[in-house]
């Protein structure tokens, strides 16, 4: 049984809540999981100290386990120190300026 540490959405429309759970990765988003980890509310300001709320001894558990948060909640974790901080590009390759395109950029910075 694969096991991931994600987010179980609650919470009226318009109004969203989230519940960090430990379930089975072949379960539906809001159903089935084994136990309650934390919340997440981010209707609440970034330096709110409820935003993120986690139960790190459970949490150790069941990373210990083998259970792998997805990338939220890896960040999450990576915020509080629990788990490394996962690399993310500040660009996306794709969306970068294509080959020409950096070559008149660098010979118009050249030139002015």
């Amino acid at each position: 049984m694969s096991l991931k540490i994600r987010l179980a959405r609650a919470g009226a429309k318009k109004r969203p809540y989230y519940h960090i759970v430990v379930a089975d990765s072949r379960s539906p988003r809001d159903g089935r999981f084994l136990e309650r980890l934390g919340s997440y509310n981010p209707m609440l300001p970034a330096e709110h100290a409820e935003r993120v709320r986690l139960f790190t001894e459970r949490l150790q558990h069941w990373l210990s386990q083998g259970a792998q948060p997805t990338e939220r909640v890896a960040r999450f974790l990576g915020a509080a120190g629990l788990a490394p901080a996962p690399v993310y590009r500040e660009q996306p390759l794709q969306s970068a300026p294509k080959k020409k395109a950096q070559e008149r950029a660098k010979a118009a910075a050249a030139a002015g």
